[in-house]
């Protein structure tokens, strides 16, 4: 099955094989929500350097912080199954609407201008990205993009995790089993230490480490909009007892006060809307209480609020 990863060459789509490569996305959309991205104009080079300075900052101002946290939270000698934390060490960066990369404590100026640069990147790339399954989609180019745009533009922000060896693997997840409340997610994650897992039919599926590459998935909201054609997947990160896995993950979302909702032009004549319409920030409230379980009642109790603010 890991075999079978969709990986799609971006390049493709700029000569004959562009048909082929677009039904490629289209079914790593509706089958796997999950697909892996090479030749997606983000130069090697500058991975490399993210990759080496975000490292070089974890083992420099992260290390000892986690070593402490472990011992604090006593996680080194668990007997029982770990079931309310994860091990990992994050921190999070936000560039739009505005950016807080200059109140990040401990980062030096060069890996700060780096990320900015970075990020910058991503969000081109994620736009892109929305356009091709708009494409796909039958919507009108820019669509998404609108969606998600609210007053003050989308939510981008960046996560940037290391997940260092555990002792006791079989009992501490890296990242607990979740599906992302957001919209598009690109990932740059280690290549030489795996983790990440996806759930496809029933069965927990490695998502494959691969240089250069840039992982995406579809959250929530891209659940909503196409009224369930595409769907956001429950994956996870296992803990590794050899090597820390360092994993980037931008999260490209709408605006807090976006509108989001089943777009008509998805709608068979008929057709019930199957997701309710909501503000985005209504939703990431109710996410925060119920990340790591089924998103399904959350789509039910958004509905339910939908239905009884109709009444009042």
């Amino acid at each position: 099955m890991e075999n079978d990863f969709p990986l799609i060459n971006l390049e493709k789509l700029n000569g004959e094989e562009r048909g082929a490569t677009m039904e490629k996305i289209k079914d790593a959309c509706e089958n796997w929500g999950f697909f892996e991205l090479v030749n997606h104009g983000i130069s090697h080079e500058l991975l490399d350097i993210v990759e080496r300075m975000t490292k070089d900052h974890y083992k420099k101002s992260m290390e000892e912080r986690f070593n402490e946290m472990v011992a604090e939270k006593e996680l080194e000698g668990v007997k029982t199954e770990v079931n309310n934390i994860d091990w990992e060490s994050t921190f999070f960066l936000r560039h739009l609407p505005t950016s807080n990369i200059s109140q990040i404590p401990d980062l030096e100026d060069e890996y700060r201008n780096l990320m900015k640069d970075f990020a910058g990147k991503l969000e081109k790339l994620a736009e892109e990205l929305l356009d091709l399954l708009c494409e796909n989609l039958g919507l009108e180019k820019g669509y998404l993009k609108k969606a998600f745009h609210g007053s003050k533009g989308p939510n981008f922000g960046t996560k940037v995790s290391n997940y260092p060896p555990c002792p006791t693997p079989d009992l501490i997840k890296g990242l607990r089993a979740h599906t992302d409340a957001g919209g598009i997610i690109l990932l740059f994650q280690d290549d030489k230490v795996s983790g990440l897992q996806l759930l496809k039919d029933g069965e927990w599926i490695d998502v494959p480490p691969m240089r250069h590459s840039i992982v995406i998935n579809l959250g929530d909201q891209i659940e909503v909009i196409t009224n369930g054609r595409y769907k956001s997947v429950m994956h996870r990160v296992m803990a590794q007892t050899d090597g820390t896995r360092m994993s980037i993950a931008s999260f490209y979302n709408p605006g807090n006060d976006a509108v989001i909702y089943p777009a008509k032009a998805l709608l068979v004549e008929k057709e019930q809307k199957v997701y309710p319409g909501f503000v985005f920030d209504d939703y990431m409230k109710l996410y925060a209480g119920m990340k790591f379980q089924a998103k399904e009642p959350r789509f039910e109790a958004m509905k339910a609020s939908a239905e009884a603010n109709v009444k009042c």
